[in-house]
């Protein structure tokens, strides 16, 4: 078997407001329809769903590897109007992390790994 992408569907509360939170974030919004939305920076994709399950929100988690916590971490402490939590960045044996819950309760480890 050869793999030559994955790409993740992320339930959306609210479809408008989490299709504004990633841009903000920092992704670009391509149309795919009424209930789909697929978002890219570089050569990573995923997609915003117009559904909601609390349950699955709430468990789902997906690691984001960067090239710059730092810069990140910068612009998420700059997010205003968004109904988000995240934790400070920590130090790990492996590289530096940090936890961002988006407006549907996602978890997003923001991480970068040591060089």
């Amino acid at each position: 078997m050869q793999v030559d992408d994955i790409r993740v569907f992320i339930p959306s509360k609210d479809y408008a407001e989490s299709k504004r939170y990633y841009q903000a974030l920092g992704f670009n919004m391509e149309y795919v329809s009424e209930d789909l939305t697929l978002f890219d920076n570089g050569n990573c994709f995923f997609f915003l769903q117009r559904f909601y399950n609390q349950e699955f929100a709430e468990n789902l988690m997906m690691q984001l590897s960067v090239l710059d916590i730092e810069e990140v971490f910068e612009r998420v402490e700059k997010l205003e109007g968004f109904d988000i939590k995240f934790e400070p960045i920590s130090q790990q044996r492996w590289g530096k992390v940090f936890y961002l819950w988006g407006p549907s309760g996602e978890l997003w480890h923001i991480t970068q790994f040591n060089s």
